[in-house]
């Protein structure tokens, strides 16, 4: 996708505070943090949203939520992911990614 920003952030075409990465996910800092630890998990592979989404994504997207919980040091204390899909569910960028947030004591309207 061309004109996508988070395939040229993966790309590398746009510059991010990435914190993960494999061959399959690229994960890095919200701009717009909503919480002390806001990311966003994205597949490499470009899916407009979490409907398009194969098996094998869903599952490297499901690792990579683990794996950063863990480093940012949220996965014992808890947080939330959220992937919002299309127009009414406020989705910004139409690509698929998992908003992880933690790192405080989350209230209902945060996110």
């Amino acid at each position: 996708m061309n004109d996508c920003l988070f395939c040229k952030i993966i790309a590398g075409e746009v510059p991010s505070g990435k914190v993960y990465e494999n061959d399959k996910v690229y994960a890095f800092r919200d701009i717009n943090p909503q919480a002390p630890v806001h990311l966003l998990i994205v597949p490499k592979k470009h899916f407009d949203n979490i409907l398009q989404c194969d098996a094998e994504t869903a599952a490297a997207l499901t690792e990579a939520v683990r794996a950063v919980a863990e480093q940012e040091g949220v996965a014992e204390s808890g947080f939330r992911i959220v992937s919002n899909c299309g127009r009414d569910g406020a989705q910004s960028v139409n690509h698929l990614h998992i908003h992880l947030l933690g790192g405080a004591a989350l209230t209902e309207k945060m996110a």
